[in-house]
């Protein structure tokens, strides 16, 4: 199997390997909105739904794929609401013809409502609770945010890929080199706990029971403040706003230390750049280019350059601060 190749996995493959521990698929494969892994939703013959995630080969170790499994299960076991795999005989990761695959319950539900403060407040008293039981210990295998990886790696993808048009090389690379001198020195966290990583709304289910979280893929070490930025929206009052919501939940089961929003706009940083490295990286990927058609063009790299702009502008702006009591 070659790097990044889901060439044969085929459904009948899918199929044997569901098979292969237990499960009578009666349904066909609906498959779910990922790009990154290969995700389905069926039904058994008693006609209880599920969902099967096919690990993209050779992005995580397997044991990299057992921390967030084992993560799941322990936030699951503290009784948060968070979709954990099935354990099937003590097992809850499965290998079959080299892909790993793991198996869980159907939780639909509606999106995340950014804009709701009451629904803000209830997330702020949700991820503190995560926090406050991934606080106690750390992973060991799992990566962490890093500047390294996501700034100055990412930076050479892009570079290294020749998608940046010749026409636009010159201006992109000097605002890119830009930001990623300026983020990298305002990125200092001081504490690092284990995180679910990627906090926005698409991994945000919401029921009339309050919220679940779907997804645990980019679950990673580093800065609180991670699990809590994405959630911002709109200008800086909105944003003061909501972040004071946010807060006022959040502290109610965990502390937050203030001077973690200074890593905000670093953060945000980091994934503008590693998302434009993970499009050059994954491209040869058929479902990207079917499904991100705009990259590989011109009007795209001129949008960044803009976006890069703005970006460089709000890291020199004053970070974030609380309402005043």
């Amino acid at each position: 199997m070659s790097v990044f190749d889901f060439t044969s996995l085929s459904p009948d493959l899918i199929l044997d390997g569901l098979e292969s521990v237990g499960f009578n698929v009666d349904s066909g494969l609906l498959a779910l909105n990922s790009y990154e892994n290969r995700v389905y939703q069926f039904h058994d013959e008693n006609l209880v739904k599920y969902v099967t995630k096919f690990y993209r080969p050779e992005r995580w170790s397997e044991a990299q794929i057992r921390e967030e499994l084992n993560f799941a299960l322990e936030l699951e076991e503290q009784e948060l609401p968070l979709v954990a795999p099935l354990c099937i005989n003590g097992e809850s990761l499965f290998n079959y013809q080299g892909y790993f695959f793991a198996v869980y319950p159907c939780r639909g539900g509606r999106i995340f409502e950014v804009d709701n403060l009451d629904q803000l407040e209830w997330m702020g008293r949700f991820i503190a609770r995560i926090h406050s039981v991934s606080a106690n210990q750390s992973f060991s295998t799992r990566p962490r945010f890093s500047g390294e990886d996501m700034l100055f790696q990412a930076h050479e993808t892009i570079k290294s890929s020749s998608f940046v048009p010749t026409s636009l090389a010159t201006l992109f690379f000097t605002i890119l080199d830009q930001v990623i001198d300026v983020a990298a020195s305002q990125y200092k966290p001081q504490s690092e706990i284990r995180l679910h990583g990627d906090c926005h709304a698409g991994n945000i289910l919401w029921t009339d029971d309050g919220p679940h979280f779907v997804d645990l893929d980019d679950c990673k070490m580093g800065p609180a403040v991670q699990d809590l930025w994405m959630m911002l929206s709109g200008d800086r009052n909105d944003q003061v706003l909501q972040l004071d919501t946010l807060l006022m939940g959040y502290e109610e089961f965990f502390t937050f230390d203030t001077n973690e929003l200074v890593l905000i706009e670093s953060l945000r940083t980091m994934r503008v750049v590693n998302y434009m490295a993970w499009l050059c990286k994954r491209w040869k990927d058929p479902a990207f280019p079917r499904n991100f058609p705009w990259f590989d063009t011109e009007k795209y790299w001129e949008q960044q350059i803009l976006m890069l702009k703005e970006q460089m502008s709000a890291l020199q702006q004053p970070p974030l601060s609380l309402m005043p009591n």
